[in-house]
């Protein structure tokens, strides 16, 4: 019963932690970005996918944690709730700096990832229940999860090619790995293989990221310590 008693109040406290860090990660690391578009009045390079797959990972992810669908996953919902609050905001910020032709396709996904939250809840509410309904949810959420991290692979590819950071803000990085870190020890602790999967993999992109980063920032520098000599 002792060791009961530790392990939920270690997996409560991982919880804590996991929601201070996601706030982090979606509401502040963000924020450098954005005011370097709302500054500029351009997304210049930015992509917008990103911040529109976090809103829908968040609202699946809230979602999941409610009651109605898994138990003892309230943390879930409160930081993802949020999550998905702060991500909106930074969607509609982007949308009214983007290009026509980033805002249309930006506006189009924002739309589309609305119906399918709104047909994910639906139909786990109608056509489930009990452990199936958990299940279809939590495989939703993990789904859009591992689409919510691996969407920087585009910026990825870019740093690749012009060997430069530039457009892959180093603080989105750090959290995005600090955060999946401590949601991923939570979900081991909690036994939630569907948190587990996403967290995992979202510790795995953050750290490639975070790699890539090392690497060429370093070239970067040397670049312009050349340029200036």
């Amino acid at each position: 019963m002792a060791n009961m008693g530790a392990a939920h109040t270690l997996h409560f406290a991982l919880g804590i932690v996991g929601n201070i860090t996601a706030l982090i990660l979606f509401g502040i690391s963000p924020a450098f970005t954005f005011w370097r578009i709302v500054t500029t009045q351009s997304t210049q390079n930015f992509s917008g996918i990103p911040y529109v797959m976090t809103m829908l990972n968040c609202l699946l992810s809230a979602w999941y944690g409610t009651p109605l669908i898994s138990a003892n996953n309230l943390l879930v919902t409160t930081t993802n709730g949020t999550g998905a609050a702060f991500a909106l905001v930074y969607v509609l910020i982007f949308l009214k700096y983007a290009p026509n032709n980033e805002r249309r396709k930006i506006s189009a996904l924002f739309f589309l990832n609305i119906a399918i939250y709104i047909a994910v809840a639906l139909i786990s509410m109608l056509g489930f229940h009990g452990n199936s309904r958990k299940n279809f949810c939590g495989i939703a959420a993990t789904v859009v999860s591992i689409l919510m991290y691996g969407s920087p692979l585009s910026i990825i590819t870019q740093v690749i090619r012009t060997k430069s950071v530039e457009f892959m803000p180093f603080w989105l990085s750090f959290f995005v790995a600090l955060s999946c870190g401590s949601w991923l020890t939570y979900a081991v602790i909690g036994k939630d293989l569907f948190i587990e999967i996403s967290a995992g993999v979202g510790l795995i992109l953050g750290i490639v990221q975070l790699i890539l980063y090392t690497v060429y920032r370093r070239v970067t520098r040397d670049d312009n310590d050349n340029s200036n000599v």
